[in-house]
């Protein structure tokens, strides 16, 4: 009978989950808001990557071997980066939020886990290739462009790439807060 009694003691003493007040609406809102980022964020990806093939195409790419390898490193860490956020919306539209709290909870867990891997690894390594792809693309900018418009694009990118870092590591510190929120 000591097994019983030993079975009784851990039950009694089990942590009780506890369901907040409106727990379910904050799930299905931080949901369609995550799904709603992630689409507003494929869109920005892929509208670049369209203009960057037009441009491709526009200066003739295929026929200078510098510019070629440039810009399919550009377009090509677009595509891979859009690729990575249609699988984890995926990912996110395969989670029941009608399952139990705590077998959701986990899901979430894990499907922040793997985000802040796409954010704090493999999103620097896609922003690395594209800056890659530029600078192999400066030399025939340099060429072809008067000196003042070849400035303005460098020091434009630059800009942009601190715009983006910016936009980037607010959404990357915005789901860490989330991941934090689900561990308590």
């Amino acid at each position: 009978m000591k097994t019983f009694k030993d079975l009784q003691t851990q039950w009694k003493n089990q942590e009780e989950v506890q369901v907040p007040e409106n727990g379910a609406e904050r799930i299905m809102t931080t949901l369609t808001d995550i799904k709603r980022k992630q689409r507003l964020t494929n869109g920005i990806l892929l509208t670049t990557a369209v203009v960057l093939i037009c441009f491709f195409f526009y200066v003739s790419a295929f026929k200078f071997q510098t510019v070629l390898i440039g810009l399919l490193l550009m377009i090509g860490s677009l595509f891979f980066r859009i690729v990575l956020e249609l699988l984890s919306l995926k990912k996110l539209r395969s989670m029941d939020p009608l399952n139990r709290a705590v077998e959701y909870k986990r899901q979430m867990i894990r499907y922040y886990h793997r985000r802040r891997i796409i954010h704090l690894v493999i999103t620097p390594l896609i922003i690395l290739t594209y800056c890659v792809g530029f600078w192999l693309l400066l030399p025939a900018f340099k060429s072809s462009l008067s000196a003042g418009f070849y400035q303005y694009i460098v020091w434009s990118s630059v800009v942009v790439l601190l715009i983006l870092g910016f936009f980037i590591g607010r959404q990357i510190q915005e789901e860490l807060k989330v991941l934090r929120g689900l561990k308590e």
